[in-house]
């Protein structure tokens, strides 16, 4: 394969000038060689004076001679140029949700890319599961299923799909299990010593050496790690009436109420760089009608990112913190869908039946 000196019959340094006035110019071509799906990329800086200095990346990539093949090199190709300018790329990393063919049947934890395709099925329980969670190197998942009557967590391995025991505490529901930032332990909700309030706990990840974080009346659900730092935690409470966020060191001390008071405000996560949240929050609107927020944690400043397009709830932050994937029933049954973390170019994943809790890593 020899290095091209033009494309689409322009010599390199023509792309500089009008009507294409490009910056760079990224081209290339693919093959079947010996049944195997070859990329051949290239990636030039027009503004330089010759073929040699210009280029920036020439590089070959292979992949199966098949539909993954071909999405796969193009991603690392595309994953190449990111690289180049500072950026990162989503390829690699994975989005985990809860999948159900229909109203009536069981929910199971599915796990796709982050453009909705290789779509694989992780649990075969058969009855309802939901609500996952991913550890930080992703090796592993947490969620919740109900085999005896009783809500009880899981944690399974990704590689083989194999349950890793967790014991759980002897409550009547043990719900929103999520890692710790080393990825050592899980925070998680429970009954525990209470009919009726959600408290928030602490475990080892094989359930044991459980101690409460919070001990207020009320319900305290969805605990998120600060995943930059480890020292503090996010979650919904309705101690004060409607639910709201909340904050607090991984100790339980020094809590303070993020969100104003105002509708209901759920389902927070961490932006990566461990200094802004997305949330849903009513807002003002009818009971029930959320949608996605970002929120300073400093100043408590925030921004809108969805507006008048039914419910969205369930934000969660791409590895490198440039898109949000969240579950929107706008299309008028809940799907998973992603969009930039300005609220920018939402795109629609899942199609077939009704998909929820959406959770990315890696």
């Amino acid at each position: 394969m020899t290095q091209p000196t033009s494309g689409g019959g322009h010599w390199i340094s023509d792309w500089a000038t009008p009507p294409a006035s490009t910056n760079y110019l990224a081209f290339g071509y693919t093959a079947n060689q010996s049944d195997i799906f070859v990329l051949r990329g290239w990636l030039f800086d027009v503004s330089k004076p010759n073929a040699a200095t210009a280029q920036m990346i020439g590089k070959t990539y292979f992949g199966t001679v098949d539909e993954a093949g071909a999405r796969k090199t193009a991603h690392e190709f595309a994953a190449d140029i990111l690289a180049m300018f500072g950026g990162q790329s989503t390829f690699g990393t994975h989005i985990y949700y809860v999948h159900q063919d229909s109203s009536q049947g069981a929910k199971e934890i599915w796990r796709m890319d982050p453009d909705g395709n290789n779509a694989k099925l992780l649990t075969r329980f058969g009855r309802l599961s939901g609500e996952p969670a991913v550890s930080p190197d992703g090796s592993k998942i947490a969620f919740i299923s109900n085999p005896s009557g009783k809500w009880a967590i899981f944690v399974f391995s990704v590689d083989q799909v194999r349950d890793l025991r967790f014991y759980n505490p002897n409550a009547r529901m043990n719900l929103y299990p999520s890692f710790t930032a080393d990825g050592k332990q899980l925070v998680f909700g429970s009954t525990l010593g209470t009919d009726v309030c959600c408290r928030i706990f602490i475990a080892s990840l094989d359930g044991t050496g459980v101690r409460p974080i919070t001990t207020a009346s009320g319900i305290d659900a969805e605990p998120k790690v600060n995943p930059k730092t480890g020292a503090d935690i996010v979650f919904s409470s309705g101690r004060s009436g409607p639910e709201q966020i909340y904050k607090m060191n991984i100790d339980g001390g020094d809590l303070e109420r993020l969100s104003d008071g105002t509708g209901e405000a759920s389902n927070p996560a961490w932006n990566p760089d461990g200094l802004h949240i997305a949330y849903a929050w009513t807002r003002g609107f009818a009971a029930g009608k959320f949608n996605i927020f970002v929120m300073d944690v400093t100043n408590r400043g925030y921004i809108q990112l969805t507006h008048d397009e039914g419910k969205n709830e369930n934000p969660t932050w791409s590895p490198d913190g440039t898109h949000l994937a969240f579950m929107s029933n706008r299309t008028g049954t809940e799907q998973i869908w992603t969009m930039l973390a300005t609220g920018d170019q939402p795109q629609r994943l899942t199609k077939q039946g009704i998909n929820s809790s959406p959770i990315w890593g890696k």
